[in-house]
């Protein structure tokens, strides 16, 4: 089957320019309270930011919000988005743990996504379940797309897929359907309000995620993936549950592995990792978790 990936665009972009048009567009300043805002900047020489912040109709958090969108960085704020609040990097991109998100996505950058080979995509594996893999795939996608790269998140975890609930969008269609052939094409959704960034959900549960991960189409559909975006992320089931991780991992390429503190047994990890290698993953590093 030629499967051909396609992109739906689900929330129109935006194109502010200064905090007030920020502020109004997004409900927080009517043009009244804005223009009060003006008139006391002027009167003192202050900034506008904080100028409202003194007439009490903004908070720092609101100022930060409006700056990120000025500056072309993509940032949601609590209760304005669909998306779930486990998306930190959307949320509170000044976090420390967005800041180690963002020191992760360095060291990827310069050990798996340097532009050379095959390295557009990465699969997100660990052992067990309950160790943050779709936590993390999320988050380092979202961090990705931040960095102005066109990234496509993949939920290939057809036991469990959870990236649907994180974003809130439909999953009546996804990986599933496509490798199974009930979809011509894949029904890539992007999320403008993150700009970069994109998603397959993983579909409706099928009676056989590992007979369809070994057939052909997914290999040539990871291939179209590379020639369409710079980044891809993989989400994947727990490695030592079922065998779909380590055929994921196989078809990327590449893998990063995830440990939870205090949660993650040193053997079972040991041996996932020894199982990756001798299906010629590249194991690009390991990521302990506290989540």
């Amino acid at each position: 089957m030629n499967t051909v990936a396609s992109v739906a665009t689900l929330v129109p972009a935006t194109a502010d320019r200064s905090i007030g048009a920020i502020m109004i567009d997004n409900g927080k300043l009517t043009v009244d309270e804005a223009e009060q805002v003006l008139r006391l900047q002027k009167q003192q020489g202050i900034r506008f930011g904080e100028a409202a912040i003194k007439l009490g109709l903004l908070t720092p958090e609101d100022i930060q919000f409006a700056l990120n969108r000025q500056y072309g960085y993509p940032c949601l704020r609590r209760g304005d988005s669909r998306i779930s609040e486990e998306i930190v990097a959307a949320y509170q991109p000044q976090s420390p743990q967005v800041e180690a998100l963002r020191a992760l996505r360095s060291q990827l950058m310069l050990r798996w996504f340097t532009g050379e080979g095959n390295g557009k995509a990465l699969a997100v594996v660990s052992p067990g379940r309950g160790e943050g893999r779709s936590y993390l795939a999320a988050n380092l996608a979202v961090v990705f797309s931040q960095l102005g790269e066109n990234t496509l998140l993949i939920d290939a975890d057809m036991r469990h897929g959870r990236q649907h609930q994180l974003f809130n969008v439909e999953n009546y269609s996804g990986l599933s359907t496509v490798l199974a052939g009930r979809s011509q094409t894949a029904p890539v959704l992007r999320l403008a309000e993150l700009n970069a960034l994109s998603i397959l959900t993983a579909g409706p549960v099928p009676p056989n995620p590992q007979e369809l991960l070994g057939r052909d189409v997914f290999p040539r559909l990871m291939e179209k993936f590379a020639n369409m975006f710079d980044v891809v992320i993989v989400d994947t089931p727990a490695g030592t549950a079922y065998a779909d991780a380590q055929t994921i991992s196989a078809r990327v390429g590449g893998a990063i592995m995830l440990a939870r503190q205090d949660f993650t047994g040193i053997n079972g990890a040991s041996q996932f990792g020894k199982s990756l290698g001798e299906l010629g993953v590249s194991l690009v590093g390991v990521v302990l978790n506290d989540f």
